[in-house]
């Protein structure tokens, strides 16, 4: 992992732990896409609030869930697939490849990955994680381009975008 993406990550994570110290007023989550040079794949990291994971879980299937458990991570894993996909050039999704996640008291972090495509390749990025469990969520999506950044924000009004520089 590059410094800049450790940094990144980092901050993300500080964020995330931050506002849910002050009484997890909003909801809120970071996804990072950047261009791996080295394996030639676009990484997709997704950082959460664990207890607003637990909570949409809870209320999906009236029961506690064990997200160190394989068998529970597949239903998240099924639930993140349906709501987060990115889109190519001719309207079909891309290949995204589940990775894998880490849990904590805090945050639930998701990793995936483009295989063998730059980022260039997706052109709209549909992100509705959480947003149809609370209807305030807000999904940040940052693009980092070769260390140029741009974010993207995903409400319940618009949780499909274009990566288009050229579009508002």
């Amino acid at each position: 992992m590059s410094a800049r993406r450790l940094k990144a990550w980092l901050a993300a994570a500080l964020l995330l732990v931050s506002a849910a110290a002050s009484a997890h007023r909003f909801h809120m989550g970071i996804t990072e896409l950047a261009f791996n040079q080295r394996t030639k794949s676009t990484e997709i990291i997704h950082t959460y609030m664990a207890h607003d994971i637990e909570d949409l879980l809870m209320n999906l299937y009236g029961r506690q869930f064990d997200l160190g458990d394989p068998e529970d991570q597949a239903v998240l894993r099924k639930y993140v697939e349906g709501r987060f996909w990115l889109q190519g050039q001719d309207k079909a999704r891309l290949p995204v490849r589940w990775v894998g996640m880490t849990v904590d008291s805090h945050s639930v972090v998701i990793f995936q990955e483009l295989e063998n495509a730059p980022l260039s390749k997706t052109v709209v990025i549909h992100q509705g994680v959480l947003i149809d469990f609370l209807p305030e969520q807000v999904n940040t999506v940052n693009l980092n381009n070769a260390g140029a950044v741009r974010s993207l924000t995903f409400t319940k009004a618009a949780v499909e975008q274009s990566t288009d520089d050229k579009q508002p």
